[in-house]
């Protein structure tokens, strides 16, 4: 029987077989996702080989996708591409400047 090392030490990143932090996630909840699609169309009386051809297709599918993206963004890099869309590119301003220097006093609310 195999035995396999998912922790490598205090305070570093879970890894398993080169995937790392939330791509471990990202592995788990595509193949359980896709185990249950098939499972459904199973049950609903779908071809067992075209459940077994979308059962594989998926499986594969999800596993490519997440060692590719594992290679191209790293341990954090996917976090850091999805706050980077959550920030504007840039801010318009269309007032004018002297706007922004003039001070108001407001009145004393009683």
């Amino acid at each position: 029987m195999n035995t396999y090392n998912i922790n490598k030490g205090i305070g570093r990143t879970v890894e398993f077989k080169g995937l790392k932090a939330q791509y471990l996630f990202i592995f788990a909840g595509g193949l359980l996702g896709t185990l249950i699609l098939v499972m459904i169309l199973y049950m609903a009386g779908v071809n067992s080989y075209i459940c077994l051809f979308l059962g594989a297709g998926g499986a594969s599918l999800i596993v490519w996708q997440t060692f590719s993206l594992n290679k191209k963004y790293g341990e954090h890099g996917l976090m850091k591409v999805s706050a980077k869309k959550r920030h504007p590119r840039y801010i318009i301003c269309r007032k004018a400047v002297h706007r922004y220097l003039r001070f108001t006093v407001k009145p004393d609310a009683l």
